[in-house]
């Protein structure tokens, strides 16, 4: 039986997306499925209602309205990582009723727990599995693009400098040097974006393996002759290092932070602080009017001196500490995560457009965080002290 979703006006404080945009409803639409949009969800990123209306989308008043209707509830934050604005939908939640979205899982794990006890099936779409099948449902990827784009724009305003090379009949204008550290989608993002910005670009990464893909982007691979042969996990992610590594790396990379006028920082572990790249003594380095950039501001920073939300000045050299910048490009932002959304719940509908939680898709398990009222996914059970859950028993075979 086909079944109403319904996606809320977000109320993290800053927080511009929107779930759903009306280019992705038609998937949900032609299989039958109602959506519900709540009035003004997508005003902030760019997506009038009556664009929705437009789309085949029911404008729903108000948010009890929506959660009270709604068979699955879509959010770009769902209320494990939006606890202090969003605990108000705690109550809104119903017994049964599916919540997919971003849910800082390895963090907020005891607001998952809150989830599950109020009946919800939630899944958090920061735990798809890195697998071919699911790259069009990978929201860190969608987002880190776009994170990446916009530090590259952040360094260009606050340096005292051009980043291309200009032959002027005023002399020659020398290209900014960009060094991106971790070559993860936002490091390669802000790559791209350097060079095409014109500027000198390095780019490094304890996984050697990436070298190739730097040096296709036009930038060359900082080579800082350590032993880097395990550093990558399963899922393709860097694996947390040794404080010994970090040292000798810290030593090795002082020279090459000094020669940059902008440092963009992208080392993030999932559920981990963020490792310090660049000490303090790196930046006391740099020449005046240099720029760092750290993407890991959120889990303390690649920078010793990082504050998070803050631009601050440190021996002259300029530290930026942003938060949530995919929220800064909404319209594009609303548009990617929307598509992984989606694509998401299309993975878990039938062809008669019935929903259904097959927890023997790979996906579905990996994301699933609560079922009938108790805390599934086993990550989560650990870091909550809860014993790992019985498997399910297999039929037993007919006799024959």
């Amino acid at each position: 039986m086909p079944f109403v979703v319904g996606a809320p006006k977000e109320t993290l404080p800053g927080e511009k997306r929107v779930a759903l945009v009306p280019s992705v409803l038609s998937p949900l639409t032609k299989s039958g499925i109602t959506v519900q949009i709540e009035a003004g969800a997508g005003v902030a990123s760019g997506y009038p209602d009556k664009e929705y209306v437009d789309k085949g989308a029911v404008i729903v008043p108000d948010r009890r309205t929506l959660f009270a209707q709604a068979d699955v509830i879509a959010q770009v934050n769902t209320y494990s990582a939006n606890p202090d604005a969003g605990r108000g939908d705690l109550m809104l939640f119903k017994k049964g009723q599916l919540v997919i979205g971003m849910a800082d899982p390895l963090i907020a794990f005891r607001q998952v727990k809150e989830m599950g006890d109020r009946g919800v099936t939630s899944f958090g779409l920061e735990l798809v599995p890195r697998i071919t099948r699911a790259q069009s449902m990978d929201i860190l990827s969608s987002m880190a693009t776009i994170a990446g784009y916009k530090a590259v724009l952040i360094a260009a305003m606050q340096l005292p400098r051009m980043f291309p090379m200009l032959m002027t009949a005023a002399g020659t204008l020398k290209p900014a040097r960009v060094l991106v550290m971790g070559a993860g989608v936002a490091g390669l993002q802000a790559i791209a974006s350097s060079r095409r910005l014109g500027a000198v670009v390095s780019g490094y990464d304890v996984r050697s393996v990436v070298k190739e893909q730097i040096e296709s982007l036009g930038a060359k691979f900082v080579d800082l002759g350590l032993e880097t042969g395990n550093l990558q996990d399963q899922g393709g992610y860097a694996k947390e290092q040794s404080e010994d590594f970090l040292r000798r790396q810290r030593e090795a990379m002082t020279k090459v932070v000094a020669a940059s006028d902008v440092v963009i920082t992208t080392a993030a572990i999932p559920g981990k602080k963020s490792p310090i790249l660049v000490t303090a003594d790196m930046v006391k380095a740099m020449e005046p009017g240099s720029v760092i950039v750290d993407l890991a501001a959120e889990r303390g920073g690649n920078c010793e001196l990082t504050q998070a939300g803050k631009e601050i000045v440190v021996h002259g050299v300029t530290i930026c500490g942003p938060l949530n910048l995919a929220s800064t490009v909404p319209y594009h932002a609303s548009q990617m995560y929307a598509k992984n959304v989606v694509t998401f719940l299309k993975n878990m509908t039938t062809k008669e457009g019935a929903l259904k939680v097959d927890t023997a898709d790979e996906i579905t398990a990996g994301t699933l965080m609560t079922q009938d009222g108790q805390v599934v996914h086993p990550r989560l059970r650990e870091l909550l002290g809860l014993p790992a859950m019985a498997p399910v028993a297999a039929p037993a075979k007919a006799a024959g």
